[in-house]
């Protein structure tokens, strides 16, 4: 669901691993422990934004000089008599914005806006290094692929191919991942391999 995916967003960004280099200096990467909004601090926040108003958010933000990053991606749209480059954000339905949680009304008045990411009620910082990443990624010459959240022993659905609409465990995660259908009534599970792509939480 759209509140599933919002969730992930904020709390997958922290899962990032290996050392960052910025200007041949490492980032330093903090412990996974969740951020805590700072009054008087500007930090990063994910704002959730209406469908396909992520670049109208992006030019509103600027426009007041709060800081903000949209991550996009390229992709061909079909017309009718041609294709099209166009840009298209790496996370639809998100951007992130930078400044103090004191003063987020600008950001919510934004027109498109719908909030922003809070845990019980209040806004979630993100750590730097994790969008930090993401710029590097975004820099590089490297093939990527945006992708759901998941993590080992989660439930998950096949969503191409003969497998398709059924639901398991997640065994492992790689190139293949192993995905055990199981009866629970009588103890019985079977294990088959599938393309990780093809599988998202269920």
């Amino acid at each position: 669901t759209e509140e599933g995916l919002r969730d992930s967003i904020g709390q997958g960004l922290g899962t990032a691993r290996g050392e960052l280099m910025t200007h041949g200096a490492p980032i330093e990467q903090p412990g996974h422990a969740p951020l805590v909004a700072v009054e008087g601090e500007l930090q990063w926040f994910a704002i959730w934004t209406r469908s396909r108003h992520e670049q109208v958010v992006r030019s509103q933000l600027e426009r007041k000089q709060i800081e903000v990053f949209l991550p996009t991606i390229l992709r061909w749209s079909h017309w009718k008599d041609r294709r099209k480059q166009i840009e298209w954000p790496l996370f639809p339905g998100y951007c992130f914005a930078r400044f103090d949680p004191r003063h987020r009304m600008p950001v919510l008045k934004c027109s498109g806006v719908v909030s922003i990411v809070s845990v019980d009620g209040e806004p979630a910082p993100i750590h730097e290094y994790e969008l930090e990443g993401i710029r590097r990624l975004l820099e590089s010459d490297l093939a990527f692929d945006p992708c759901p959240l998941i993590r080992e022993g989660m439930m998950v659905e096949v969503t191409h191919g003969p497998l398709k609409g059924v639901a398991g465990r997640l065994l492992r995660k790689g190139a293949h991942a192993r995905l055990v259908l199981s009866v629970d009534l009588i103890g019985q599970a079977v294990s088959v391999e599938v393309d990780a792509a093809d599988v998202r939480p269920y």
